[in-house]
């Protein structure tokens, strides 16, 4: 394996040399050179992007992306007239006439092209060509979901399936580069409901108010040291306009339904905002089945089959206000009041379990189960931004205050021989509490004459205090009343408080003209006090970390980018991985949390390279991750053929990998984007008991492609497809599965309306995921099968109109970056089937 690894680094390095050399090398050729600046402000617009069109043609022949200021260098052109297009997101498109080019070995200057702020008030403009859908950064890679309408009357979980480097499955869990570990911001900061369950933030959120995902791999120290794989930002459409607006989308389907109401004002100094949003999920139906073979201490065998028919209903809200406040030039206050709701309603029917010896069957038994998820959570926030004359000096203030509520139960309802007469009823009940307060201290200072040099420090606290109650209850019968069971690992209070305190440096400077570096450190120290009711002590150190950072970039003479990072990192584990309370919807696969779970570090070193060529951006990345410690589920034969999971940290996890994604325009009517992530995962907990000791290895794969074609009288048409192979676990895989679309959507009333409609998944009636487990105990083969095919109906209209401020508002937020696990809300209420 070590073998493989070094022949991986030394390629990429090669092809990354390579890549330099060739644009190096001879006779140095013509270029077209010009700065994208602010109309009104006159500062430069970073990352603008270039596309060089021949006089009469609808494909681009040549372009580049501009640099951090706003400079760009396009070349690979030849003789003949041009047309340039300059494009950024929040600006008109501008259009360059006349560019003749009369020889191959001069530059032509086109010196500053000044874009113009795109108000929604000047619907009279015509953009001519299609807005990017990728911006490459130094530090990250955005999405510009708002330039995407196939997403429309979805939700986040929809837009990131579409995000180069992330994979979303099925049920919505996130993962980037093969990781689960990350760490999903909303504005920049944390939600109360993302940190319990990153899956249900993001189908509360509606796509429609997304504007891009900011995709940082290698966050720097500013960051909080979570998050293995790095940080998903998800910015929401905000506006510095004057006047009012409302409006409404909404969508119907086979499956779900979404309606969402916004509107905004802005008066002066003040400017509010007020939204909602809900979607309910139905007919969702599916159906499971397992085969267990279990080998007994006696060396005897069970073989244990299970299956049963499911269902599925949900209902999401997400409700928001805002208001901003400007002091005077310097001085800005936000605040904001966030309230989310998510229920959930899973039913098992016909759920059959049958044990054989050899080909004998030796019992069976019939069940009904029914779950249910119950919460609400509430996000208030309010910020403080002070700047100055000197261009990006600032301090600012920030704070939150996060509570989640939860009440999670199922009653699992167990038939006799007779498959019709109830025997007994089991009922878990599981109310649980989330519950945070941080406070954030951050200044920026440039340096320099030209303030070439940024030095930002900071100091940040974070109080969390997090509750579960947990009961087991036993009914005898269909009628009898539930009496709880008296025993403490089922019956219990579990209180766990965490409080981390951190201080971060960092500092970006520029060197040899092209070279940009941005070292930092960060210290963060954790104190942890966890407690249960009764019997059971917990004692859990305090820990320092020491967690820096390295990211280098390089720029190319053509605009083009090359960057390298390091960063190291710590993931603490949430309570979905802390929580005792038992979960055992399936009694024969339960489910229970560790309390004593300690962090799991991580050392990340990537690199990469992007480019624009003929009208094509292109962008390679390798990487290398090193996790110790690593929080796993591991899994172990009980008393009765039961299966039990629970966390451990586990020895080591490595993956090396790499990720390539394209955004090709055709045309001006027709583009195409995809990318292809591929890596090796290695697995080795480090025991060398045979009875314990786990290790496992494999390729994993994943590819999505996008594809947009503008019709005749403001239609549009898109097809999306998305394909995950099988992922390595500590003990076996999970399977694979694709997901596809097609939609039409047209545009009425000046654009301020549009209507749509779509078809999901509609060449397959279901589909089939399988999973294995492996141990020295334990082979389990289970198939989960989901019908997800559907057909929607969209529209939204905009009532209203804005224009312009030319205020520049400075809007922060704060940013919790710390726990691991917020895929499941803390109780880990998953099917135990899977």
């Amino acid at each position: 394996m070590k073998k493989l690894l070094n022949l991986l680094l030394i390629l990429l390095l090669l092809a990354g040399n390579n890549l330099v050399l060739a644009q190096q090398d001879g006779k140095e050729p013509a270029r077209i050179v010009g700065i994208a600046k602010d109309a009104k402000t006159g500062d430069p617009v970073g990352y603008a992007t270039a596309a060089l069109y021949k006089k009469g043609m609808n494909v681009s022949m040549a372009g580049a992306v501009a640099d951090g200021d706003g400079k760009f260098f396009i070349t690979g052109f030849e003789l003949g007239e041009y047309t340039l297009q300059l494009t950024f997101i929040g600006y008109e498109t501008l259009i360059v006439d006349n560019i003749n080019v009369e020889s191959l070995t001069s530059d032509i200057n086109l010196g500053e092209l000044t874009m113009s702020d795109e108000g929604l008030a000047l619907e009279e403009v015509t953009v001519q060509g299609q807005r990017e859908l990728i911006e490459e950064r130094v530090d990250r890679t955005i999405y510009k979901a708002e330039n995407d309408k196939t997403v429309a009357g979805g939700d986040a979980t929809d837009v990131l399936r579409r995000v180069p480097m992330l994979s979303v499955d099925l049920d919505g869990n996130v993962s980037m580069r093969g990781s689960s570990n990350i760490t999903v911001l909303i504005d920049n900061r944390p939600s109360a409901i993302a940190a319990s369950s990153i899956t249900d933030a993001l189908r509360q959120i509606p796509a429609d108010e997304i504007k891009e995902v900011e995709v940082i791999t290698s966050p720097s120290a500013r960051f909080d040291a979570e998050g293995t794989s790095g940080v998903i930002n998800i910015v929401t459409k905000k506006n510095n306009l004057e006047g009012m607006t409302l409006s409404i989308n909404s969508g119907v389907g086979l499956r779900g339904s979404n309606l969402g109401l916004n509107g905004g004002a802005r008066v002066g100094k003040f400017g509010f905002s007020l939204g909602g949003f809900g979607r309910a999920g139905y007919n969702t139906f599916g159906s499971f089945d397992n085969t267990q073979l279990l080998l007994n201490s006696d060396g005897s065998q069970t073989r244990l089959t299970q299956s049963a028919d499911t269902e599925r209903n949900f209902m999401f809200g997400r409700y928001n206000f805002g208001v901003d406040y400007e002091i005077d030039k310097y001085n800005f206050i936000t605040g904001s009041a966030n309230f989310g709701l998510r229920n959930s309603d899973n039913v098992q029917n016909d759920f059959l379990t049958q044990r054989f010896d050899g080909q004998t069957l030796l019992s069976s038994a019939l069940r009904e189960t029914n779950s249910e998820d119950r919460s609400n959570s509430l996000d208030v926030s309010l910020n403080y931004t002070r700047t100055f004359d000197k261009k990006g000096k600032e301090i600012s203030l920030l704070t939150l205050y996060s509570r989640d509520n939860r009440e999670n139960f199922f009653i699992n309802t167990l038939f006799e021989e007779d498959f019709q007469t109830i025997d007994s009823r089991l009922k878990n009940d599981n109310p649980s509490r989330n519950e945070e307060f941080t406070a954030q201290l951050d200044f920026v200072t440039p340096m320099g004459e030209n303030g070439e040099q940024i030095l930002e420090y900071g100091a940040k606290t974070i109080t969390r205090r997090a509750f579960s109650d947990f009961a087991y209850f036993r009914g005898e019968g269909a009628d009898g009343e539930f009496i709880e069971l008296v025993d403490p690992t089922l019956s219990n209070e579990f209180s766990y408080d965490q409080n981390v305190t951190a201080g971060y440096i960092s500092y970006t400077f520029n060197f040899l003209k092209n070279y940009t570096l941005k070292p930092g450190v960060r210290y963060e120290y954790t104190t942890i006090n966890a407690d249960f009711s009764n019997e059971f002590d917990v004692d859990i150190p305090s820990y320092g970390s020491l967690v820096p950072s390295l990211n280098a970039s390089r720029k190319l003479k053509n605009g083009n980018l090359i960057k390298a990072a390091y960063n190291r990192r710590l993931a603490r584990p949430s309570l979905r991985f802390l929580n005792p309370n038992i979960e055992a919807v399936n009694p024969q696969q339960i489910t229970q949390g560790n309390p004593v779970l300690d962090p799991e570090f991580t050392d990340n070193f990537e690199m990469g390279y992007s480019t624009f060529i003929k009208g094509t951006m292109l962008n390679f990345t390798g990487f290398y991750r090193n996790t110790t410690g690593s929080i796993q589920a591991v899994q172990t034969l009980q008393e009765n053929d039961v299966i039990y999971t629970t966390y451990e940290n586990i020895g080591q996890e490595q993956a090396v990998g790499t990720n390539i994604f394209a955004n090709v325009n055709i045309s001006n009517k027709f583009s195409l984007n995809g990318g292809m992530d591929l890596f090796y995962s290695m697995l080795d907990n480090g025991l060398s008991d045979p009875m314990t000791a786990a290790k496992n290895e494999g390729w994993v794969i994943s590819g999505r492609m996008f594809a947009n074609y503008t019709l005749p009288k403001d239609w549009q048409a898109q097809l999306f497809t998305f394909a995950r192979g099988r992922r390595v676990q500590l003990q076996g895989t999970s399977g694979g599965f694709a997901a596809y679309g097609l939609s039409f959507n047209k545009q009425f009333q000046e654009k301020r309306g549009s209507i749509g409609f779509g078809v999901e998944n509609f060449l397959a009636r279901e589909f089939i995921i399988r999973n294995e487990t492996i141990t020295p105990t334990i082979i389990q083969n289970s198939t989960n099968a989901i019908r997800n095919m559907n057909f929607k109906i969209n529209f939204s209209y905009r009532i209203g109109k804005l224009s312009m401020n030319d205020r520049k508002r400075k809007k922060k937020s704060i940013s919790n970056d710390d726990l691991k696990g917020g895929d499941d809300g803390g109780m880990n209420n998953m099917n135990q089937n899977r």
